[in-house]
């Protein structure tokens, strides 16, 4: 199945959190806190101003954000976990180098 957003709203997948402590104790999943990282999957295509002018989206597909703790509408889409939010419920953006993508 394919998602395609409406207007502002975006789809994101979170990154997957810790599943260990910086002591080695194995966190179970109800315990654990969600991570505010996630990767953006689909964009909409914008919002409208007051004059009817599109308002192109400041992120895009494949793009790492930060966003709040209680953002998004979640959804599970083909066995899958997502988010659906609003792009003004983006904190901000996170530039990963090719080091980091591959640890990942």
């Amino acid at each position: 199945m394919k998602l395609r957003p409406l207007r502002d709203r975006i789809v994101i997948r979170r990154a997957e959190g810790d599943t260990r402590s910086k002591g080695g104790i194995v966190i179970p999943d109800t315990s654990q806190e969600k991570p505010l990282e996630a990767e953006v999957i689909a964009v909409g295509s914008g919002a409208r101003d007051e004059s009817g002018a599109l308002i192109v989206p400041d992120v895009k597909a494949g793009d790492f954000i930060l966003l709040g703790k209680w953002s998004g509408t979640e959804v599970k889409i083909d066995r899958e976990d997502l988010l659906i939010m609003k792009e003004a419920d983006i904190t901000g953006t996170i530039e990963k180098t090719v080091a980091a993508k591959n640890a990942a």
